[in-house]
């Protein structure tokens, strides 16, 4: 922002400011539409159904008409909600998912703002969308809704600790907070991705040993956070029907699912930033002249890398709901705090060794 106010004067500034987050938000939206229906693509082809195909071409916009369903659908309140909180549970969720996206990096210099503590930002923002929820079961005046809540709560709190940990591996590489810094970090060859962390042979230390686990626990810890399956606890159908939305239709259900959705694809866009290079292809940028290309077709190249990862990803969750079945409550908590706690404890150990003594 300070950027544009400098080029053009406080008042265009600002409204170039806000051009281009709602450019953004605009781009995220119906990025996020297609991607639903990825996702209900994957689930029928793995159930060998056709999924959505009517709607469109080969059912393209089925997303779009279902936006248009909740949005005209008539908005029912029961009876002994609290009222004011029960609308304001699902704005909180859905504003929340969108502010974190501010400091994601989708290509060198798109970023809304690029702050030097954007992870910072990034991890309070998202443990915030707690509340939302918390909020939406309480306010229902509905024990499913609530006994949803609270499991999500306590699941999200639970895996949050553990990602925190996680982040503190790939801060030690990067030796700062910021983003950008952390993706221009793994530039070059694939292998100093995060993931592998080859570079550090070069001293004699295997970091890929520890590095790889950290993903991958990444990866499950992301669906915990997300609710997603095998751990949509807290909306399992056979026990609570919808978890802490049970009460809720129309418009305010829709604003609950983008929020979901939004956090999906977040944690899609930080194991591409965190581990995969984020909009770093695999081979060097000087092996294919990239500074010689004009700033427009450069920046498309980036932002092609990173989008493609990032749906990448977005098709290992799709998998993973289709495949893997649900775990029992306890089973999820025994793995977040008696295996993926002190795993990545013991990994924050290893790295920090490795910057005090492996790079002397």
């Amino acid at each position: 922002m300070s950027h544009f106010i400098e080029q053009w004067g406080p008042f265009w500034g600002t409204m170039a400011t806000l051009g281009q987050i709602l450019a953004f938000v605009v781009v995220l939206l119906i990025s996020l539409a297609f991607l639903l229906l990825m996702d209900r693509k994957v689930w029928a082809a793995v159930q060998m159904r056709k999924g959505p195909n009517v709607v469109g071409a080969f059912g393209l916009l089925q997303s779009f008409a279902d936006f248009l369903k909740f949005v005209f659908k008539e908005v029912v309140i029961p009876a002994g909600v609290d009222r004011s909180l029960y609308l304001i549970a699902p704005l909180i969720t859905l504003i929340l998912a969108f502010v974190t996206w501010v400091v994601v990096p989708v290509a060198p210099g798109w970023v809304i703002a690029d702050l030097n503590v954007g992870l910072l930002y990034l991890f309070a923002m998202s443990s915030l969308g707690v509340y939302g929820i918390i909020i939406g079961g309480w306010a229902s005046n509905s024990k499913y809704p609530f006994l949803g809540a609270l499991r999500s709560a306590a699941q999200m709190v639970s895996y949050e600790v553990s990602i925190g940990f996680i982040i503190v591996t790939v801060l030690l590489f990067a030796g700062s907070m910021n983003l950008t810094t952390i993706v221009e970090a793994q530039g070059g060859w694939f292998w100093n991705w995060n993931f592998l962390a080859l570079h550090t042979l070069a001293n004699g230390w295997p970091m890929f040993i520890v590095m790889i686990p950290m993903t991958v626990m990444f990866f499950i810890s992301a669906l915990a956070e997300t609710n997603r399956p095998p751990f949509d606890l807290p909306e399992a159908e056979s026990e609570l029907v919808a978890g802490y939305q049970v009460e809720y239709s129309s418009t305010p259900y829709l604003l609950f699912m983008i929020g979901e959705y939004l956090n999906i694809v977040l944690m899609c866009a930080m194991i591409t930033i965190l581990f995969f290079g984020g909009w770093n292809s695999p081979i060097p940028d000087a092996m294919i002249g990239l500074a010689d290309w004009p700033v427009w077709a450069s920046s498309l190249w980036n932002f092609g890398w990173f989008a493609g990862k990032v749906v990448f990803f977005f098709f290992m969750f799709a998998m993973v709901k289709a495949l893997v079945p649900r775990y029992r409550y306890d089973q999820l908590m025994r793995l977040g705090w008696k295996i993926f706690l002190p795993t990545s404890l013991g990994a924050v150990a290893l790295v920090g060794a490795y910057i005090v003594y492996g790079l002397g």
